[in-house]
């Protein structure tokens, strides 16, 4: 029986899961868990990258102790963030995309290429820490001098693995930089911008091996861990998805890009599947309850913060996507300040922040109908907020469409299928 190791990192926590078929199905165990968090860095939100690659050796080693014989192994993360590098050396600190070093860039740039522009170049949604501002921001501030390489973090990670430099298409795809058409690093962009050009190589796609850690094969994944999250999810035809965790990543798979001006208007996003477009949408997710939980209730279990929500009356909503939730000091500062109402219990909190997420996912599926001029009738929930009934509830009532929740580790599964999938040459 051949094994196989998904390392799924996300902004909250990282794990290693070994999987391998069994009676046609994906069998899959949970060897190893670790957390994960921004560290604020004389004043700038970052990443711990060495903490991480200690973390995933770990993982590994683990792995390697209750199953000997490893087949390959990958890694997913999020996307948009990076590290550079110059040579072997890196260029620290790894700024976290929550971190606002880019809010002062993103006008200058759109002063020399406008939005409308790269939208219909990209079809990537308008976000400010999109990859693209991220490194404008490095050259302004002079610290791509000398450097040779940037990686995206899970790109990182198997480098350090394998000691192989290579960029992966779905990743790529959430940077801003990647034509919609061609699926290559758009070079007029990079030229137009002043970045450097050899920065910008050929993308490899996932199910390339492009190396070896101590007798397993590396080989890319679906390194953007929604694109992972897509492909792990058991769907009975193409229906609109939800990958809920930190963000609630909301779409649907298409056969091309769609570069419309209702969907710049909408900021809806073109990213790169496995051999399929994902036409989606990034909503605020599961950071606000979390954010509210960390600070109203940190003992508290989710079951006991779910029954006070059911229980609570409140009923005014916020805009679960405006600016201010992003990265705010206090969470309950910040729906004291959008509501007009005052909560008075951590029920009120609660049931406020669910009722806004769904509110919000309706939103969406309505603007998703729209644009694909497609009906929908379900909606796939995979990931930590599908095992939140109540939330599911509310985005069936909300959306009158019905929910099919998955609560599956959706990213390793699509992590795992992609490895067992024969293997394409390096």
């Amino acid at each position: 029986m051949k094994y196989y190791l998904a390392v799924d990192i996300g902004a909250s926590s990282g794990r290693h899961i070994v999987g391998w078929r069994e009676d046609g199905e994906i069998k899959t165990k949970e060897v190893y868990r670790f957390p994960n968090g921004v560290t604020n860095l004389n004043g700038h939100l970052t990443w711990d990258v060495e903490s991480l690659l200690g973390h995933v050796k770990q993982g590994i080693a683990e792995a390697k102790k209750q199953f000997p014989d490893i087949e390959s192994l990958s890694i997913d993360t999020w996307g948009c963030d990076y590290v550079l590098l110059k040579g072997e050396e890196e260029v620290l600190p790894c700024y976290a995309y929550r971190d606002h070093r880019t809010d002062s860039i993103v006008e200058r740039v759109h002063e020399i290429l406008p939005f409308s522009e790269l939208y219909r170049r990209t079809g990537c949604q308008f976000q400010s820490f999109n990859t693209l501002y991220q490194l404008c921001d490095d050259l302004e501030k002079g610290r791509l001098e000398g450097v040779t390489d940037f990686l995206m973090v899970p790109e990182y990670l198997m480098y350090k693995l394998t000691g192989v430099k290579a960029k992966e298409y779905t990743n790529a795809t959430t940077t801003g930089m990647v034509n919609a058409e061609t699926g290559t690093f758009d070079l007029e962009i990079v030229n137009k911008l002043g970045l450097p050009e050899h920065l910008f190589p050929d993308l490899r796609q996932p199910g390339t091996v492009i190396g070896e850690y101590e007798g397993i094969k590396v080989m890319l994944c679906a390194t953007h861990d929604t694109a992972s999250a897509v492909e792990g999810i058991p769907m009975q035809g193409n229906h609109p998805y939800i990958s809920s965790g930190t963000w609630s990543l909301l779409g649907v798979k298409t056969e091309n890009p769609i570069t419309s001006p209702a969907g710049e208007l909408a900021n809806w996003s073109n990213e790169g599947g496995v051999g399929y477009n994902r036409y989606q949408k990034n909503i605020m997710g599961m950071w606000l309850i979390n954010r509210l939980k960390d600070e109203l209730c940190p003992d508290k279990p989710f079951s006991e913060i779910v029954a006070e929500a059911e229980k609570s009356a409140f009923d005014e909503t916020v805009d679960a996507n405006a600016g201010l939730f992003l990265a705010p000091d206090s969470m309950r500062a910040a729906f004291d300040m959008a509501l007009t109402g005052q909560p008075k219990t951590t029920g009120d909190y609660f049931r406020c922040a669910y009722r806004s997420l769904a509110l919000s996912y309706m939103n969406a599926i309505q603007e998703l109908q729209h644009n694909t001029a497609n009906h929908y009738d379900k909606i796939y929930i995979v990931g930590g907020g599908a095992k939140n009934q109540f939330l599911n509830r509310l985005t069936e009532e909300a959306s009158g469409k019905q929910v099919v929740a998955l609560p599956i580790e959706a990213t390793a599964l699509g992590n795992l299928k992609i490895q067992m999938e024969e293997e394409k040459p390096c």
